[in-house]
Protein backbone atom coordinates (compact mmCIF):
# COMPACT_ATOMS: atom_id res chain seq x y z
CA UNK A 1 0.00 0.00 0.00
CA UNK A 2 3.11 2.21 0.02
CA UNK A 3 5.61 3.25 -2.63
CA UNK A 4 9.74 2.57 -2.30
CA UNK A 5 10.22 5.99 -1.76
CA UNK A 6 7.95 6.45 1.52
CA UNK A 7 8.72 2.71 2.72
CA UNK A 8 12.15 4.30 2.45
CA UNK A 9 11.79 7.33 4.47
CA UNK A 10 9.59 5.71 7.02
CA UNK A 11 12.49 3.68 7.85
CA UNK A 12 14.58 6.38 8.01
CA UNK A 13 12.42 8.30 10.36
CA UNK A 14 12.12 5.03 12.46
CA UNK A 15 15.64 4.76 13.02
CA UNK A 16 15.96 8.18 13.90
CA UNK A 17 13.17 7.78 16.88
CA UNK A 18 14.77 4.39 18.27
CA UNK A 19 18.21 6.68 18.16
CA UNK A 20 17.05 9.92 19.74
CA UNK A 21 13.73 8.99 21.38
CA UNK A 22 13.52 5.47 22.26
CA UNK A 23 16.73 4.26 23.27
CA UNK A 24 17.39 7.32 25.83
CA UNK A 25 14.14 5.62 27.74
CA UNK A 26 15.02 2.47 27.77
CA UNK A 27 18.40 3.48 28.80
CA UNK A 28 16.77 5.08 31.76
CA UNK A 29 13.26 2.70 32.58
CA UNK A 30 13.71 -0.33 30.38
CA UNK A 31 10.47 -2.48 29.84
CA UNK A 32 8.62 -4.82 31.84
CA UNK A 33 9.76 -7.65 30.74
CA UNK A 34 12.45 -8.99 28.04
CA UNK A 35 9.62 -10.30 25.88
CA UNK A 36 6.14 -9.70 24.92
CA UNK A 37 4.22 -12.82 23.13
CA UNK A 38 0.38 -13.68 22.89
CA UNK A 39 -1.38 -16.58 25.40
CA UNK A 40 -0.16 -18.22 22.08
CA UNK A 41 3.32 -17.55 22.31
CA UNK A 42 3.52 -15.72 19.50
CA UNK A 43 5.89 -13.17 19.87
CA UNK A 44 4.46 -9.04 18.79
CA UNK A 45 6.82 -6.64 18.33
CA UNK A 46 7.32 -3.05 20.01
CA UNK A 47 5.87 -1.31 17.08
CA UNK A 48 3.99 -1.97 14.03
CA UNK A 49 4.41 0.76 10.92
CA UNK A 50 3.63 -0.01 7.13
CA UNK A 51 6.97 -1.72 6.74
CA UNK A 52 5.45 -4.76 8.23
CA UNK A 53 2.30 -4.67 5.39
CA UNK A 54 4.40 -3.42 2.61
CA UNK A 55 3.82 -6.39 0.81
CA UNK A 56 -0.18 -6.44 1.74
CA UNK A 57 -2.25 -5.44 -1.48
CA UNK A 58 -5.51 -4.11 -0.25
CA UNK A 59 -7.93 -4.85 -2.78
CA UNK A 60 -6.31 -8.60 -3.20
CA UNK A 61 -6.10 -9.45 0.51
CA UNK A 62 -8.30 -6.86 2.55
CA UNK A 63 -11.08 -6.28 -0.11
CA UNK A 64 -14.31 -4.92 0.95
CA UNK A 65 -16.63 -5.77 3.40
CA UNK A 66 -19.01 -8.77 1.64
CA UNK A 67 -16.51 -9.28 -0.69
CA UNK A 68 -13.77 -11.49 -1.52
CA UNK A 69 -11.97 -12.50 0.22
CA UNK A 70 -14.08 -11.18 2.96
CA UNK A 71 -11.25 -10.36 5.63
CA UNK A 72 -12.98 -7.17 6.49
CA UNK A 73 -16.55 -9.20 7.33
CA UNK A 74 -18.79 -11.75 5.50
CA UNK A 75 -21.55 -9.14 4.88
CA UNK A 76 -21.45 -5.28 3.38
CA UNK A 77 -23.31 -3.58 6.28
CA UNK A 78 -22.27 -6.15 9.71
CA UNK A 79 -23.56 -4.83 12.66
CA UNK A 80 -25.23 -1.57 11.34
CA UNK A 81 -27.57 -3.82 9.60
CA UNK A 82 -28.30 -5.95 12.69
CA UNK A 83 -26.16 -6.99 15.36
CA UNK A 84 -24.78 -11.04 16.01
CA UNK A 85 -27.26 -13.00 17.03
CA UNK A 86 -26.44 -13.19 21.14
CA UNK A 87 -27.20 -17.13 21.56
CA UNK A 88 -26.12 -18.04 25.19
CA UNK A 89 -25.34 -21.94 25.76
CA UNK A 90 -28.20 -23.09 28.34
CA UNK A 91 -28.77 -26.74 29.47
CA UNK A 92 -29.32 -28.87 32.80
CA UNK A 93 -31.43 -30.90 34.81
CA UNK A 94 -34.66 -32.08 32.93
CA UNK A 95 -36.19 -30.40 29.86
CA UNK A 96 -38.81 -28.91 32.44
CA UNK A 97 -36.06 -26.89 34.03
CA UNK A 98 -34.13 -25.99 31.28
CA UNK A 99 -37.28 -24.95 28.93
CA UNK A 100 -38.11 -22.55 31.98
CA UNK A 101 -34.43 -21.55 31.81
CA UNK A 102 -34.82 -21.07 27.58
CA UNK A 103 -38.18 -18.70 28.10
CA UNK A 104 -36.16 -16.89 31.02
CA UNK A 105 -33.60 -15.65 28.63
CA UNK A 106 -35.92 -14.56 25.78
CA UNK A 107 -37.28 -12.82 28.31
CA UNK A 108 -33.86 -10.93 28.97
CA UNK A 109 -33.45 -10.62 25.53
CA UNK A 110 -31.67 -13.64 23.97
CA UNK A 111 -32.36 -13.85 20.28
CA UNK A 112 -31.13 -17.48 19.91
CA UNK A 113 -31.31 -20.69 21.77
CA UNK A 114 -28.11 -22.64 22.15
CA UNK A 115 -29.02 -26.52 23.80
CA UNK A 116 -26.32 -28.18 26.16
CA UNK A 117 -26.58 -31.97 27.13
CA UNK A 118 -25.46 -34.08 29.35
CA UNK A 119 -23.23 -36.73 28.86
CA UNK A 120 -25.19 -39.68 28.72
CA UNK A 121 -27.02 -37.68 25.73
CA UNK A 122 -23.60 -36.85 24.05
CA UNK A 123 -22.33 -40.17 24.29
CA UNK A 124 -25.81 -41.71 22.89
CA UNK A 125 -26.79 -43.31 26.22
CA UNK A 126 -30.04 -43.29 27.65
CA UNK A 127 -30.38 -42.12 31.39
CA UNK A 128 -31.39 -45.74 33.00
CA UNK A 129 -27.98 -46.77 31.30
CA UNK A 130 -25.81 -48.00 34.11
CA UNK A 131 -23.07 -45.95 32.54
CA UNK A 132 -25.74 -42.67 33.10
CA UNK A 133 -25.40 -43.53 37.12
CA UNK A 134 -24.22 -39.87 38.43
CA UNK A 135 -24.14 -37.90 35.06
CA UNK A 136 -28.11 -37.19 34.19
CA UNK A 137 -28.59 -33.86 33.80
CA UNK A 138 -25.13 -32.73 35.78
CA UNK A 139 -24.00 -31.26 32.61
CA UNK A 140 -26.73 -30.24 30.33
CA UNK A 141 -30.08 -31.49 29.51
CA UNK A 142 -31.12 -35.12 29.39
CA UNK A 143 -32.72 -36.32 26.39
CA UNK A 144 -33.47 -39.85 25.72
CA UNK A 145 -36.83 -39.42 23.33
CA UNK A 146 -39.09 -37.01 21.47
CA UNK A 147 -41.03 -36.81 24.49
CA UNK A 148 -37.89 -34.76 25.79
CA UNK A 149 -37.61 -32.70 23.36
CA UNK A 150 -41.08 -31.88 22.61
CA UNK A 151 -41.20 -30.48 26.63
CA UNK A 152 -37.63 -28.89 26.22
CA UNK A 153 -39.64 -26.45 23.65
CA UNK A 154 -42.89 -26.25 25.09
CA UNK A 155 -44.09 -22.58 23.92
CA UNK A 156 -41.66 -21.58 21.93
CA UNK A 157 -42.15 -21.60 18.18
CA UNK A 158 -39.75 -23.27 15.96
CA UNK A 159 -41.15 -20.87 12.86
CA UNK A 160 -40.09 -18.45 15.33
CA UNK A 161 -36.29 -19.24 17.14
CA UNK A 162 -33.35 -20.53 15.67
CA UNK A 163 -31.86 -23.18 18.02
CA UNK A 164 -28.06 -24.58 18.14
CA UNK A 165 -27.14 -27.83 19.38
CA UNK A 166 -23.84 -28.34 20.76
CA UNK A 167 -23.90 -32.26 20.41
CA UNK A 168 -21.84 -34.91 18.24
CA UNK A 169 -21.48 -38.81 18.35
CA UNK A 170 -25.56 -38.82 19.07
CA UNK A 171 -26.27 -35.27 16.73
CA UNK A 172 -28.47 -36.85 14.08
CA UNK A 173 -30.79 -38.27 16.60
CA UNK A 174 -31.16 -34.92 18.20
CA UNK A 175 -31.52 -33.28 14.84
CA UNK A 176 -34.38 -36.07 13.98
CA UNK A 177 -35.68 -35.08 17.22
CA UNK A 178 -36.17 -31.42 16.41
CA UNK A 179 -37.18 -32.49 12.68
CA UNK A 180 -40.03 -34.14 14.20
CA UNK A 181 -40.82 -31.62 16.62
CA UNK A 182 -41.27 -29.10 13.59
CA UNK A 183 -43.32 -31.58 12.08
CA UNK A 184 -46.01 -31.64 14.99
CA UNK A 185 -46.02 -28.23 15.30
CA UNK A 186 -47.24 -27.30 12.04
CA UNK A 187 -43.87 -25.85 10.78
CA UNK A 188 -42.23 -26.87 7.29
CA UNK A 189 -39.37 -28.72 6.94
CA UNK A 190 -38.07 -25.57 4.95
CA UNK A 191 -38.62 -22.93 7.03
CA UNK A 192 -36.65 -24.26 10.12
CA UNK A 193 -33.72 -22.66 11.62
CA UNK A 194 -30.60 -23.82 13.63
CA UNK A 195 -27.42 -25.16 14.15
CA UNK A 196 -26.33 -28.58 14.86
CA UNK A 197 -22.80 -29.28 15.96
CA UNK A 198 -22.40 -32.65 14.41
CA UNK A 199 -18.09 -32.64 14.11
CA UNK A 200 -16.98 -35.59 14.84
CA UNK A 201 -13.68 -34.79 13.59
CA UNK A 202 -13.33 -32.83 16.40
CA UNK A 203 -14.42 -35.23 18.70
CA UNK A 204 -11.66 -37.53 17.43
CA UNK A 205 -9.06 -34.53 17.69
CA UNK A 206 -9.96 -32.83 21.00
CA UNK A 207 -12.91 -33.52 22.84
CA UNK A 208 -13.13 -37.24 22.93
CA UNK A 209 -16.60 -38.32 22.74
CA UNK A 210 -17.36 -40.82 20.15
CA UNK A 211 -19.68 -44.04 19.60
CA UNK A 212 -18.54 -45.39 16.72
CA UNK A 213 -14.77 -44.79 14.84
CA UNK A 214 -14.04 -42.40 12.31
CA UNK A 215 -15.01 -43.41 8.93
CA UNK A 216 -18.61 -44.96 9.89
CA UNK A 217 -18.58 -41.36 12.07
CA UNK A 218 -17.90 -39.01 8.80
CA UNK A 219 -20.57 -41.07 7.09
CA UNK A 220 -23.17 -39.92 9.39
CA UNK A 221 -22.04 -36.43 9.21
CA UNK A 222 -22.57 -36.27 5.98
CA UNK A 223 -25.78 -38.28 5.73
CA UNK A 224 -26.71 -34.94 8.09
CA UNK A 225 -25.67 -32.51 5.49
CA UNK A 226 -26.95 -34.50 2.83
CA UNK A 227 -30.74 -34.57 3.83
CA UNK A 228 -30.18 -31.57 5.78
CA UNK A 229 -29.68 -29.59 2.02
CA UNK A 230 -32.72 -31.16 0.64
CA UNK A 231 -35.09 -31.17 3.76
CA UNK A 232 -34.49 -28.20 6.07
CA UNK A 233 -32.26 -25.67 3.31
CA UNK A 234 -32.24 -23.32 6.28
CA UNK A 235 -30.67 -25.29 8.70
CA UNK A 236 -26.34 -25.37 9.08
CA UNK A 237 -25.62 -29.22 9.60
CA UNK A 238 -22.20 -29.11 10.69
CA UNK A 239 -20.69 -26.04 13.07
CA UNK A 240 -17.20 -26.77 12.55
CA UNK A 241 -15.69 -26.63 15.80
CA UNK A 242 -12.19 -25.23 16.86
CA UNK A 243 -13.49 -24.45 20.97
CA UNK A 244 -13.20 -27.95 22.15
CA UNK A 245 -9.90 -27.84 20.46
CA UNK A 246 -8.65 -24.65 21.98
CA UNK A 247 -10.22 -25.56 24.91
CA UNK A 248 -7.73 -29.16 24.94
CA UNK A 249 -4.63 -26.71 25.26
CA UNK A 250 -3.96 -25.82 21.73
CA UNK A 251 -2.90 -22.53 20.05
CA UNK A 252 -4.65 -19.82 18.35
CA UNK A 253 -3.13 -20.73 15.04
CA UNK A 254 -3.46 -24.75 15.53
CA UNK A 255 -7.43 -23.79 16.67
CA UNK A 256 -7.61 -21.68 12.96
CA UNK A 257 -5.64 -24.69 11.12
CA UNK A 258 -7.49 -27.59 12.68
CA UNK A 259 -10.46 -26.18 12.61
CA UNK A 260 -10.25 -25.13 8.86
CA UNK A 261 -8.43 -28.25 7.71
CA UNK A 262 -11.59 -30.17 9.38
CA UNK A 263 -13.91 -28.12 7.22
CA UNK A 264 -12.25 -28.89 4.18
CA UNK A 265 -12.05 -32.76 4.90
CA UNK A 266 -16.15 -32.39 5.42
CA UNK A 267 -16.49 -30.91 2.06
CA UNK A 268 -14.08 -33.10 0.19
CA UNK A 269 -16.37 -36.23 1.80
CA UNK A 270 -19.69 -34.73 0.47
CA UNK A 271 -18.10 -33.94 -2.79
CA UNK A 272 -16.80 -38.05 -2.85
CA UNK A 273 -20.82 -38.47 -2.12
CA UNK A 274 -21.87 -36.73 -5.34
CA UNK A 275 -23.11 -33.38 -3.59
CA UNK A 276 -22.70 -30.05 -5.52
CA UNK A 277 -20.36 -27.85 -3.72
CA UNK A 278 -22.53 -25.22 -4.04
CA UNK A 279 -25.86 -26.57 -2.67
CA UNK A 280 -24.47 -27.60 0.65
CA UNK A 281 -21.35 -25.47 1.42
CA UNK A 282 -23.38 -22.06 1.91
CA UNK A 283 -24.65 -23.98 5.26
CA UNK A 284 -21.02 -24.61 6.55
CA UNK A 285 -20.60 -22.80 9.73
CA UNK A 286 -17.97 -22.58 11.99
CA UNK A 287 -17.49 -22.30 16.08
CA UNK A 288 -14.40 -20.71 17.56
CA UNK A 289 -13.05 -20.15 20.72
CA UNK A 290 -12.06 -16.15 22.00
CA UNK A 291 -8.99 -16.15 24.14
CA UNK A 292 -7.72 -13.02 26.06
CA UNK A 293 -4.70 -11.92 23.77
CA UNK A 294 -6.96 -9.50 22.15
CA UNK A 295 -5.42 -8.94 18.87
CA UNK A 296 -4.36 -12.30 18.67
CA UNK A 297 -7.70 -13.38 18.32
CA UNK A 298 -9.41 -10.55 16.14
CA UNK A 299 -6.31 -11.43 13.52
CA UNK A 300 -7.51 -15.18 13.78
CA UNK A 301 -10.63 -14.59 12.44
CA UNK A 302 -10.27 -11.94 9.54
CA UNK A 303 -7.42 -14.63 8.87
CA UNK A 304 -10.26 -17.45 9.06
CA UNK A 305 -12.30 -15.42 6.43
CA UNK A 306 -9.36 -15.18 3.85
CA UNK A 307 -8.19 -18.77 3.80
CA UNK A 308 -11.60 -20.26 3.65
CA UNK A 309 -12.32 -17.79 0.84
CA UNK A 310 -9.26 -18.56 -0.81
CA UNK A 311 -9.44 -22.46 -0.46
CA UNK A 312 -12.92 -22.50 -1.52
CA UNK A 313 -11.95 -21.34 -4.56
CA UNK A 314 -8.64 -22.67 -5.48
CA UNK A 315 -9.29 -26.30 -4.37
CA UNK A 316 -12.88 -26.87 -4.67
CA UNK A 317 -13.93 -25.16 -7.50
CA UNK A 318 -16.92 -22.91 -5.25
CA UNK A 319 -18.53 -20.50 -7.29
CA UNK A 320 -21.22 -18.96 -5.42
CA UNK A 321 -20.63 -16.72 -2.86
CA UNK A 322 -22.41 -18.15 0.01
CA UNK A 323 -19.71 -20.65 -0.41
CA UNK A 324 -16.74 -19.17 0.01
CA UNK A 325 -18.08 -16.50 2.75
CA UNK A 326 -17.01 -18.44 6.40
CA UNK A 327 -19.95 -17.64 8.73
CA UNK A 328 -18.72 -18.47 12.52
CA UNK A 329 -20.19 -18.42 16.14
CA UNK A 330 -17.63 -17.58 19.23
CA UNK A 331 -17.85 -18.25 22.57
CA UNK A 332 -15.36 -16.60 25.08
CA UNK A 333 -13.13 -19.12 26.69
CA UNK A 334 -13.78 -21.41 29.39
CA UNK A 335 -10.34 -22.67 30.00
CA UNK A 336 -9.73 -18.89 31.05
CA UNK A 337 -12.12 -18.67 33.39
CA UNK A 338 -10.98 -19.05 37.25
CA UNK A 339 -12.37 -20.55 40.67
CA UNK A 340 -9.94 -18.00 42.43
CA UNK A 341 -12.36 -14.38 42.26
CA UNK A 342 -14.27 -15.30 40.21
CA UNK A 343 -16.12 -11.96 39.37
CA UNK A 344 -12.60 -11.10 37.61
CA UNK A 345 -14.28 -13.66 34.80
CA UNK A 346 -16.30 -10.76 33.97
CA UNK A 347 -13.62 -8.32 32.75
CA UNK A 348 -12.25 -11.62 31.16
CA UNK A 349 -15.09 -12.43 29.43
CA UNK A 350 -15.93 -8.42 28.23
CA UNK A 351 -12.36 -8.35 26.68
CA UNK A 352 -12.65 -11.74 24.49
CA UNK A 353 -16.51 -11.29 24.22
CA UNK A 354 -15.29 -7.45 21.89
CA UNK A 355 -12.37 -9.73 20.25
CA UNK A 356 -15.40 -11.80 18.73
CA UNK A 357 -17.21 -9.17 17.50
CA UNK A 358 -14.52 -6.80 16.00
CA UNK A 359 -13.22 -9.82 14.44
CA UNK A 360 -16.69 -10.13 12.63
CA UNK A 361 -18.48 -13.05 14.76
CA UNK A 362 -22.05 -13.78 13.27
CA UNK A 363 -23.29 -14.82 16.62
CA UNK A 364 -21.93 -14.99 20.25
CA UNK A 365 -22.14 -16.59 24.04
CA UNK A 366 -20.78 -15.35 27.07
CA UNK A 367 -19.52 -17.40 29.36
CA UNK A 368 -20.62 -17.06 32.93
CA UNK A 369 -18.57 -15.71 35.76
CA UNK A 370 -19.34 -18.85 38.26
CA UNK A 371 -18.49 -21.50 35.13
CA UNK A 372 -14.95 -22.69 37.04
CA UNK A 373 -17.26 -23.63 39.89
CA UNK A 374 -21.03 -25.25 38.48
CA UNK A 375 -23.26 -24.69 35.69
CA UNK A 376 -23.93 -20.88 35.51
CA UNK A 377 -26.35 -19.18 37.89
CA UNK A 378 -29.34 -17.28 37.38
CA UNK A 379 -27.69 -13.90 38.13
CA UNK A 380 -24.42 -15.17 36.30
CA UNK A 381 -26.12 -15.61 32.98
CA UNK A 382 -27.80 -12.26 33.10
CA UNK A 383 -24.55 -10.37 33.41
CA UNK A 384 -23.36 -12.53 30.63
CA UNK A 385 -25.82 -11.71 28.54
CA UNK A 386 -25.86 -8.24 29.73
CA UNK A 387 -22.29 -8.48 28.68
CA UNK A 388 -23.20 -8.38 25.14
CA UNK A 389 -25.88 -6.08 24.99
CA UNK A 390 -24.09 -3.07 26.52
CA UNK A 391 -21.19 -4.01 23.88
CA UNK A 392 -24.02 -3.84 21.26
CA UNK A 393 -25.79 -0.43 22.47
CA UNK A 394 -23.37 1.13 24.44
CA UNK A 395 -19.83 1.17 22.99
CA UNK A 396 -20.21 2.11 19.42
CA UNK A 397 -18.47 -0.68 18.51
CA UNK A 398 -20.89 -1.88 16.61
CA UNK A 399 -21.65 0.86 14.59
CA UNK A 400 -18.58 0.62 11.91
CA UNK A 401 -17.30 -1.94 9.80
CA UNK A 402 -14.16 -3.65 10.61
CA UNK A 403 -12.63 -0.65 13.07
CA UNK A 404 -9.65 -2.41 13.05
CA UNK A 405 -8.69 -3.02 9.32
CA UNK A 406 -5.74 -1.03 8.37
CA UNK A 407 -3.89 -1.14 11.69
CA UNK A 408 -0.45 -2.17 10.93
CA UNK A 409 -0.17 -4.83 14.19
CA UNK A 410 -3.86 -5.99 13.25
CA UNK A 411 -2.81 -6.49 9.41
CA UNK A 412 0.77 -8.10 10.66
CA UNK A 413 -0.95 -10.35 12.94
CA UNK A 414 -3.63 -11.33 10.86
CA UNK A 415 -1.13 -12.17 7.69
CA UNK A 416 1.16 -13.64 9.89
CA UNK A 417 -1.61 -16.15 11.29
CA UNK A 418 -2.89 -16.76 7.91
CA UNK A 419 1.14 -17.94 6.72
CA UNK A 420 1.06 -20.59 10.15
CA UNK A 421 -2.33 -21.58 9.67
CA UNK A 422 -1.69 -22.69 5.73
CA UNK A 423 1.54 -24.21 6.70
CA UNK A 424 -0.32 -26.79 8.91
CA UNK A 425 -3.49 -27.38 6.39
CA UNK A 426 -0.97 -28.12 3.71
CA UNK A 427 0.86 -30.55 6.20
CA UNK A 428 -1.85 -32.16 7.02
CA UNK A 429 -3.21 -32.53 3.42
CA UNK A 430 0.52 -33.82 2.25
CA UNK A 431 -0.27 -36.62 4.78
CA UNK A 432 -3.44 -37.73 3.20
CA UNK A 433 -1.92 -37.72 -0.29
CA UNK A 434 -3.45 -33.99 -1.58
CA UNK A 435 -6.60 -34.88 0.29
CA UNK A 436 -7.28 -33.11 3.44
CA UNK A 437 -10.20 -35.55 4.28
CA UNK A 438 -7.63 -38.21 4.52
CA UNK A 439 -5.15 -36.52 5.96
CA UNK A 440 -7.09 -35.83 9.27
CA UNK A 441 -7.93 -39.38 9.48
CA UNK A 442 -4.30 -39.78 8.86
CA UNK A 443 -3.76 -37.56 12.08
CA UNK A 444 -6.53 -39.20 14.23
CA UNK A 445 -5.18 -42.83 13.68
CA UNK A 446 -1.24 -41.76 13.58
CA UNK A 447 -1.72 -39.65 16.99
CA UNK A 448 -0.38 -36.00 15.20
CA UNK A 449 -3.01 -33.59 16.65
CA UNK A 450 -2.99 -35.02 20.54
CA UNK A 451 0.87 -34.68 19.99
CA UNK A 452 0.77 -30.88 18.80
CA UNK A 453 -1.60 -29.64 21.25
CA UNK A 454 -0.64 -32.11 23.68
CA UNK A 455 2.80 -30.00 23.40
CA UNK A 456 1.51 -26.61 23.19
CA UNK A 457 -0.82 -26.88 26.31
CA UNK A 458 1.71 -28.34 28.22
CA UNK A 459 4.28 -25.16 26.97
CA UNK A 460 2.11 -23.01 28.08
CA UNK A 461 1.39 -24.54 31.70
CA UNK A 462 4.95 -24.17 32.17
CA UNK A 463 4.44 -20.28 31.72
CA UNK A 464 1.48 -19.87 33.99
CA UNK A 465 3.75 -22.36 36.56
CA UNK A 466 6.89 -20.09 36.17
CA UNK A 467 4.45 -16.84 36.69
CA UNK A 468 5.72 -15.96 32.66
CA UNK A 469 2.19 -15.81 31.80
CA UNK A 470 0.42 -14.15 34.67
CA UNK A 471 -3.27 -15.21 35.58
CA UNK A 472 -4.51 -12.79 37.79
CA UNK A 473 -5.92 -13.92 41.02
CA UNK A 474 -3.95 -17.08 40.87
CA UNK A 475 -0.28 -16.76 40.43
CA UNK A 476 -0.26 -12.86 40.80
CA UNK A 477 -2.88 -10.81 42.92
CA UNK A 478 -3.71 -13.62 44.92
CA UNK A 479 -6.13 -12.92 48.22
CA UNK A 480 -6.73 -15.30 51.36
CA UNK A 481 -10.79 -14.74 51.76
CA UNK A 482 -13.16 -16.81 50.08
CA UNK A 483 -14.85 -15.05 46.87
CA UNK A 484 -16.90 -18.11 45.85
CA UNK A 485 -20.47 -16.88 44.82
CA UNK A 486 -23.66 -18.65 45.16
CA UNK A 487 -23.81 -21.35 42.79
CA UNK A 488 -26.34 -23.75 40.95
CA UNK A 489 -27.06 -27.19 42.14
CA UNK A 490 -28.74 -29.76 40.59
CA UNK A 491 -31.57 -31.13 42.34
CA UNK A 492 -30.40 -35.05 43.29
CA UNK A 493 -34.03 -36.45 42.16
CA UNK A 494 -33.31 -35.22 38.51
CA UNK A 495 -32.46 -38.81 37.66
CA UNK A 496 -35.60 -40.01 39.33
CA UNK A 497 -37.89 -38.04 37.52
CA UNK A 498 -35.77 -38.43 34.02
CA UNK A 499 -36.14 -41.92 34.41
CA UNK A 500 -40.25 -41.81 35.60
CA UNK A 501 -40.62 -40.11 32.23
CA UNK A 502 -38.31 -42.70 30.48
CA UNK A 503 -40.48 -45.24 31.74
CA UNK A 504 -43.94 -43.70 30.91
CA UNK A 505 -42.48 -43.10 26.97
CA UNK A 506 -41.83 -46.61 26.65
CA UNK A 507 -44.89 -48.18 28.66
CA UNK A 508 -47.60 -45.72 26.37
CA UNK A 509 -45.60 -46.65 22.64
CA UNK A 510 -45.81 -48.91 20.10
CA UNK A 511 -42.97 -51.61 21.15
CA UNK A 512 -43.88 -53.58 17.74
CA UNK A 513 -43.55 -49.79 15.83
CA UNK A 514 -40.43 -48.95 17.74
CA UNK A 515 -38.71 -52.91 16.31
CA UNK A 516 -39.93 -51.79 13.02
CA UNK A 517 -38.24 -48.66 13.02
CA UNK A 518 -35.03 -49.75 14.21
CA UNK A 519 -34.90 -52.84 11.91
CA UNK A 520 -35.54 -50.54 8.87
CA UNK A 521 -32.79 -48.32 10.31
CA UNK A 522 -30.13 -51.43 9.77
CA UNK A 523 -31.55 -51.95 6.71
CA UNK A 524 -30.57 -48.40 5.49
CA UNK A 525 -26.80 -48.81 7.00
CA UNK A 526 -26.27 -52.28 5.74
CA UNK A 527 -27.64 -50.90 2.34
CA UNK A 528 -25.08 -48.08 2.15
CA UNK A 529 -28.52 -45.48 2.00
CA UNK A 530 -29.07 -42.20 3.90
CA UNK A 531 -30.21 -43.35 7.54
CA UNK A 532 -31.40 -39.74 8.66
CA UNK A 533 -35.28 -40.68 7.32
CA UNK A 534 -34.91 -43.88 9.35
CA UNK A 535 -33.46 -42.36 12.05
CA UNK A 536 -36.77 -39.44 11.38
CA UNK A 537 -38.70 -42.52 11.72
CA UNK A 538 -37.07 -43.96 14.76
CA UNK A 539 -37.49 -40.84 16.62
CA UNK A 540 -41.31 -40.53 15.54
CA UNK A 541 -42.02 -43.94 17.07
CA UNK A 542 -40.08 -42.86 20.28
CA UNK A 543 -37.23 -45.04 20.04
CA UNK A 544 -34.53 -43.66 22.75
CA UNK A 545 -31.35 -42.42 22.34
CA UNK A 546 -29.56 -45.59 23.09
CA UNK A 547 -31.51 -47.41 20.84
CA UNK A 548 -30.98 -45.66 17.75
CA UNK A 549 -27.63 -45.21 18.56
CA UNK A 550 -27.03 -48.83 19.66
CA UNK A 551 -27.87 -49.88 16.29
CA UNK A 552 -24.96 -48.33 15.19
CA UNK A 553 -22.64 -49.28 17.71
CA UNK A 554 -23.61 -53.15 16.85
CA UNK A 555 -22.96 -52.59 13.23
CA UNK A 556 -19.82 -50.86 13.12
CA UNK A 557 -18.45 -51.90 16.94
CA UNK A 558 -17.52 -49.32 19.19
CA UNK A 559 -14.14 -47.23 18.41
CA UNK A 560 -12.00 -47.02 21.58
CA UNK A 561 -8.45 -45.06 20.89
CA UNK A 562 -5.77 -46.95 20.80
CA UNK A 563 -2.97 -44.18 20.52
CA UNK A 564 -0.26 -44.36 22.92
CA UNK A 565 -1.10 -48.52 24.03
CA UNK A 566 0.88 -51.31 23.41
Amino acid sequence: MYDDEELAAIRRERKEWESETLEPVLDRHGERKDRFATISNLEVDRLYTPEDVADLDYLEDLGFPGEEPYTRGPYPTMYRGRTWTMRQFAGFGTAEETNERFHYLIDQGQTGLSVAFDMPSLMGLDSDDPMSVGEVGKEGVAVDTLRDMEVLFDGIDLAEISTSFTINPSAPVIYAMYVALADQQGVPRDEVRGTLQNDMFKEFIAQKEWVIPPEPSLDLVTDVVEFSTEETPKFHPISISGYHIREAGSTAVQELAFTLADGFGYVEDAINRGLDVDEFAPRLSFFFNCHNSFFEEVAKFRAARRIYARVMDEWYDAERAESKRLKFHTQTAGQSLTAQQPLNNVARVTIQALAGVLGGTQSLHTNSFDEALALPGEKAVRVALRTQQIIAEESGVADIVDPLGGSFAVEALTNETEERAIRYIEEIREMGDGSVRDGILEGIDEGYFLREIQQASYEYQERVESGEEVVVGVNQYTIEEDTSPEILHIDETTRERQLARLESVKDERDDAAVEEALADLEDAIEAGENTMPAIVDAVKAYATMGEIMGVFESHYGAYSEQIGLA
